[in-house]
């Protein structure tokens, strides 16, 4: 570890104030800070660094080494991650290779025990963890929290397992997060009664006020699906020491363009105080998780940003612990490890499917339920429509966008769970993917039973990927760690997604993300409608239609 000292704009957060001054930095930590002036003009400024203080970095497709090298150039130095998509598929073997890959770079990677795996008893998932594997988890001093409590009706219900996760974190003094959508006033009330302290999954200004009010903290969310920053910006103003920005689920593509800074530079165009901005994008998750990452103080890890403005938030330098990671859009250094294919882990066990498998007969109905996905939102509606039928079967309507979606277990040989959804757009081919919240069973759609067929296939015999096909074309991008990350570079990785995403859009889809979106159509604890591998879900009833 290098010291050295750096002059710049220094940003005080917690005392409010902006100087010209000098850091020095000896052996990782912050030794002196010396004010030398008031704040320059055209000087660059100094900050703590940028939190995510919640994803799922398995949604970036990218293993954690490979996410941290993207991040780092947007001056993110840590994130609160919660490894629940690897669980569901691995169980306690992913949640270790999680941690032990984190643990090959110099970027604090903040894991949590993952509270529902599997999550709910109405999909099929590939791993079981208990109260009992989540307390050995929660031991760990690694283990910062306990992951979002997605099982609301779980807690609502008094359910014996879910309470018993809850009380391991209290116990051991660890903050257990939230996952509410839509739960407002006693319902709610009785979910925080549980100590429950966090939710990310608010979709309007008067849900998130209303949990406000009633003590949760609350998560701006602004992910590659899900975005709720300009619903709910405007609370900061008010709130400053009850919010965090949050990704949640970012694609590699999005992830090279921008990260926690880019919500930073919104926050300030509309209007919100740099202190308040800098608090939830810097501050609170530390405060609230008990992270050892530095708050640019005296005794802290060096972990700071240096910024060209509090404007842009273009990022100059990042450093952590001291070490400069990443400058002008660069990593400095060779601090990557590669992981190579032996040390990939996975679960897939199911075999090629044959085109009939994906018949749906029609029996006399004149109406069909059909999920409508809503680009940018995770909540899905449910319409009633007539059905479209050729030959005694039921099949895709291009005329009115409603196409054929299938759920297919990657677990087991099972039957193939059939449906339809509205706003995929697609005119011809298919899309599918192994990447489907939250137990990761193969989930597709599209315009004929050849195309789905045939796309689910490419993805079982990658043992994992996203697949898009059309007019004679096939693109893959192979994700063989879980059927959810790729082992090779961020970049690479994210200009292959670049290219499949573009060509989902150029076989018809209207989606900002379609990959995203479709991920997101077997997620049952969003309502309203959703699609597992054992059927047709309502999730307003939590039961099968």
């Amino acid at each position: 570890m290098s010291n050295f000292k750096i002059e710049g704009n220094l940003v005080n957060i917690t005392k409010r104030n902006i100087f010209f001054g000098e850091v020095e930095v000896e052996m990782g930590k912050i030794k002196s800070i010396n004010k030398i002036a008031e704040a320059k003009e055209g000087v660059h400024f100094i900050t703590p660094g940028f939190i995510d203080s919640h994803v799922h970095i398995e949604s970036s497709m990218l293993i954690p080494s490979e996410f941290a090298r993207l991040a780092v150039l947007h001056g993110t130095v840590a994130t609160i991650s919660d490894p629940h998509e690897i669980a569901n598929v691995c169980g306690m073997k992913g949640v270790e290779f999680m941690i032990e890959n984190g643990n090959t770079v110099p970027f604090k990677f903040n894991f949590g025990a993952p509270s529902c795996v599997p999550a709910t008893i109405f999909e099929t998932a590939g791993a079981e963890l208990n109260h009992h594997d989540v307390q050995s988890l929660l031991e760990r001093p690694e283990i910062k929290y306990l992951s979002e409590m997605m099982n609301f009706p779980g807690v609502l219900y008094k359910d014996e397992e879910v309470l018993k996760k809850i009380a391991a974190a209290h116990k051991l003094g660890k903050p257990v997060d939230g996952h509410a959508p839509g739960l407002r006033g006693d319902t709610v009330q009785q979910y925080i009664d549980a100590g429950i302290s966090t939710d990310h999954e608010c979709f309007t200004a008067e849900e998130a006020l209303d949990k406000l009010q009633r003590g949760m903290k609350i998560l701006i969310r602004e992910g590659s699906a899900a975005k709720n920053f300009e619903a709910l910006i405007d609370l900061m103003h008010d709130w400053p020491e009850m919010m965090m920005f949050c990704s949640d689920d970012k694609h590699p593509d999005s992830l090279v363009e921008n990260h926690i800074n880019q919500l930073c530079a919104r926050a300030i165009a509309k209007g919100i105080d740099i202190f308040k901005v800098l608090q939830a994008a810097c501050i609170n998750p530390i405060l609230h998780y008990k992270l050892d990452v530095g708050q640019l103080q005296i005794g802290d890890n060096a972990d700071f940003i240096v910024l060209e403005d509090l404007k842009n938030f273009n990022v100059k330098q990042t450093y952590i612990d001291g070490i400069l990671l990443a400058e002008n859009g660069k990593l400095v250094g060779d601090w990557v490890k590669q992981v190579d294919d032996q040390e990939a882990v996975n679960q897939f066990d199911c075999s090629l499917k044959k085109v009939e498998d994906f018949i749906y007969p029609h029996k006399g109905e004149t109406e069909i339920l059909v999920i409508e996905a809503l680009d940018g939102q995770l909540i899905t509606n449910k319409l009633t429509k007539k059905p479209k039928v050729l030959n005694g079967n039921l099949i895709s309507d291009l005329e009115t966008d409603v196409l054929k979606m299938v759920v297919v277990n990657r677990y087991k040989n099972a039957p193939i769970a059939i449906s339809f959804v509205k706003n995929f757009g697609l005119k011809t081919g298919a899309i599918a993917s192994s990447v489907a919240h939250d137990s990761h069973n193969i989930i597709a759609v599209g315009v004929d039973d050849e195309s789905i067929c045939t796309a689910v296939n490419l993805v079982i015999q990658a043992t994992g990927g996203v697949v898009a096909l059309g007019n004679g074309q096939e693109e893959l991008l192979p994700l063989p760690v879980a059927g959810l990350m790729s082992n090779r570079n961020g970049f690479d990785v994210a200009e292959r997604y670049t290219s499949i995403d573009r060509f989902a859009k150029e076989l018809g889809s209207t989606l900002v993300a379609p990959f995203m979106t479709l991920s997101f159509m077997a997620l049952l604890v969003i309502p309203h409608l959703k699609l597992s591998d054992k059927g047709l879900f309502d999730g307003d009833e939590f039961k099968f239609i």
